[in-house]
């Protein structure tokens, strides 16, 4: 093969549509796909997932094995390493400051909003500190960006991120500020589902057109 500098066609710039499903995923219950519509429009008919909507600064996976070290008297630096751990962790920032948003950032259960805006009491989310025993509420987490390709085609190429388990376990700050817009900061801690022990997938897909 010919050498090339590179394949700007691999370059991948742009958001990704986020949705968080109502409970955690794994490899066969994840929706499926339509050949011939886009995952966000799938997703979107889907009723067990919910449009986040609008983010900030994109969506950042991020891959932290941990190594120990064997050390023997021979070498002055480690003479091998061993992997002996392994933390994933997914963080975007949701824009639109919804109580639902909030919900989702914080872990709670879905039944600790109650009300409605439409009459003057409006809706309210319950800020409890929960219970001893209590058990963390865990989402399946599903994005959809664009993908490497063509330009020409790229309104049919994306890239699915999909997270079977996913728990917020960061600081969740609510903000009303004279200068910034109010927006929920929110890192996801992923777990790997049991039967496999996969923490999800990336599928690079092309739908319609040709």
């Amino acid at each position: 093969m010919a050498y090339t500098r590179g394949t700007s066609s691999n370059i991948i710039v742009g958001a990704a549509a986020m949705f968080v499903a109502d409970t955690t995923l794994t490899a066969n219950t994840v929706t499926g796909f339509d050949a011939s519509e886009s995952f966000k429009e799938t997703l979107s008919e889907d009723g067990d997932y919910t449009n986040i909507g609008y983010t900030m600064n994109g969506l950042e996976l991020q891959f932290q094995p941990d190594f120990g070290e064997v050390q023997v008297d021979q070498v002055l630096d480690v003479a091998k390493l061993y992997k002996q751990g392994m933390q994933v962790n997914l963080a975007t920032a949701f824009a639109e400051a919804t109580l639902e948003n909030l919900l989702l950032a914080l872990a709670f259960n879905d039944n600790q909003i109650s009300g409605n805006s439409a009459v003057s009491a409006g809706r309210t989310l319950n800020l409890s500190a929960g219970e001893i025993g209590e058990c963390p509420v865990e989402r399946g987490i599903v994005a959809v960006g664009p993908g490497t390709g063509d330009c020409a085609d790229s309104a049919y190429v994306e890239r699915v991120y999909v997270a079977y388990r996913a728990l917020s376990i960061e600081n969740v700050t609510v903000s009303a500020k004279r200068d910034e817009p109010s927006m929920f900061e929110v890192s996801f801690r992923l777990l790997p589902e049991d039967t496999s022990g996969s923490y999800g997938k990336i599928i690079d897909r092309t739908w319609g057109g040709s």
